[in-house]
């Protein structure tokens, strides 16, 4: 049964122009609605890590890239809630997660900074029914970056690697083709899968909204 693959990079909740209030929740139930196998997202707050599993009903992993500059993730969303427009991440730090479907085996989870200096970069990963490694990234616009994601599942004989590239149309070595003109990517290897689409605007819009500057990502594995 093949796997539907998705990735979406959240822009910590806002809407596409930012507004002063956030719409994370309505972010993950739109984009786990309709039942995936697999949801990479990226630009998540740190608050909102330990909700993901209750909001999506799926199982949640995940890694954290910048930790909240206040005494906590909780103060920071507090703060935060003035205006999520401009601050942002800026106060309640930044993770990365997987959100899996129940019923799919989970194991193997690591993951490691791609960064060497500046604002901090990770990769993070999880082991599916024992077989197909998922990565999930969020790299800035970086070639010597993407080669250290590439090299996070060295040895991994059927990987995807699913995340935010910020390099239009980036591509890996034995991996599939990738989204042309996309920084948004899903790539597979050792795997058949369908050629990657990016979701339409109207399929991302709430109420009249524009969830997120990102279109999430899409292709099926297997």
């Amino acid at each position: 049964m093949p796997l539907l693959v998705r990735t979406w990079n959240l822009f910590h909740g806002n809407a596409a122009p930012p507004e002063r209030h956030a719409f994370l929740r309505e972010m993950i139930e739109v984009v786990t609605t309709d039942g995936p196998d697999v949801v990479c997202l990226q630009e998540v707050p740190v608050w909102a890590v330990t909700k993901l599993a209750d909001w999506s009903g799926m199982q949640a992993t995940a890694a954290v890239a910048r930790r909240p500059r206040l005494v906590s993730a909780a103060l920071g969303r507090w703060v935060t809630a003035l205006h999520h427009g401009v601050l942002r991440s800026a106060l309640t730090g930044e993770a990365d997660a997987i959100l899996v479907k129940r019923g799919l085996e989970l194991g193997d989870p690591r993951e490691a900074a791609v960064s060497a200096g500046g604002l901090r970069r990770i990769v993070h990963g999880v082991r599916i029914d024992d077989g197909l490694f998922v990565a999930n990234f969020h790299i800035g616009a970086d070639e010597e970056q993407l080669r250290r994601v590439v090299a996070f599942v060295e040895g991994e004989e059927r990987a995807v690697l699913a995340g935010d590239a910020n390099l239009p149309s980036a591509a890996a070595p034995s991996f599939s083709p990738p989204l042309l003109g996309s920084i948004d990517q899903v790539l597979v290897r050792g795997l058949p899968s369908t050629a990657p689409v990016a979701w339409p605007e109207d399929r991302r819009r709430v109420g009249g909204r524009l969830l997120s500057d990102h279109a999430p990502v899409e292709l099926l594995v297997g």
